[in-house]
């Protein structure tokens, strides 16, 4: 055998020997990697709380991400605290006092579906015609959850946030008198204390006003129970006009005289000129 044919067998061996010691880290390398996925894959299934916290980490990045190839901070948990309902998953009856309320005082039908069954299942808890809370909201507040007397009544039912703030309290705080279903809710817990002190819905209609102690309520009463007989009859099925929606500025408060006995419950100096 010559020295060059001695070389190249020399170059052949070295080079099997590297194939083979390749082949082996990379074999024993997958196979680390393999053993590494599956304990990795136990850990998660037997600890979710490490899962989670990989998985608030990869959606932080992800975002992060966003936020520079777009400019836009994401918050993907965003949509939960939307008030907004599918209107045509509604009820019927339900869904065309949405769609008229909607037409009527410029809303979009999603909050008010939100909203209308909303006060549909309250008012089945409470025994309150449901379409009286919504008659309320309509003269009060046009359906603006962010509606603010010069007298400090808030929200969608214009209850006076100073007056009930203690009804707040299991809703986190005052704050809450400008989430829409928080201040409905309260203020359906006014207006059942006015009409058991009344003893009549007209009567509590005026103590919720805070007109108890005056003679004339300035027509709000006869307004909320106008659009609650529409709101009736759109849930009855019977069509009914488009009439022009109430003032929703600010609306003006009258006092209650100085002699006048303390009124309670209701929203007190709540009196609506709409």
């Amino acid at each position: 055998m010559t020295a060059t044919q001695q070389f190249t067998q020399g170059l052949r061996i070295v080079a099997k020997d590297i194939a083979q010691g390749f082949f082996e880290i990379t074999h024993n390398g997958f196979a680390l990697l393999g053993l590494a996925v599956m304990f990795a894959a136990i850990t998660l299934t037997a600890r979710p709380e490490i899962r989670q916290a990989g998985e608030l980490q990869l959606m932080g990045w992800l975002q992060n991400r966003h936020v520079v190839s777009t400019g836009i901070a994401t918050e993907p948990d965003a949509v939960e605290r939307a008030t907004a309902a599918n209107p045509q998953a509604l009820p019927k009856q339900q869904a065309a006092v949405a769609f008229w309320l909607s037409k009527k005082y410029s809303v979009a039908p999603e909050p008010l579906s939100a909203l209308v069954a909303e006060a549909y299942e309250i008012g089945q808890r409470t025994k309150l015609d449901p379409t009286l809370i919504l008659a309320i909201m309509a003269i009060e507040s046009g359906f603006n959850p962010f509606a603010q007397s010069h007298v400090g009544a808030q929200g969608l039912m214009q209850v006076m946030t100073k007056v009930h703030s203690d009804k707040y309290e299991g809703f986190g705080g005052k704050h809450a008198a400008f989430d829409p279903v928080s201040n409905l809710r309260v203020g359906v817990k006014v207006l059942q204390e006015c009409i058991a002190r009344a003893g009549s819905i007209e009567g509590g209609l005026k103590y919720y006003v805070g007109a108890a102690n005056l003679e004339d309520d300035g027509g709000y009463a006869a307004k909320v129970m106008a659009e609650h007989a529409r709101l009736q009859s759109v849930a009855t099925g019977k069509p009914m006009p488009l009439a022009a929606p109430p003032v929703t500025s600010v609306p003006v408060k009258l006092p209650a005289p100085e002699t006048a006995q303390p009124v309670g419950v209701e929203n007190v100096a709540h009196l609506a000129n709409s």
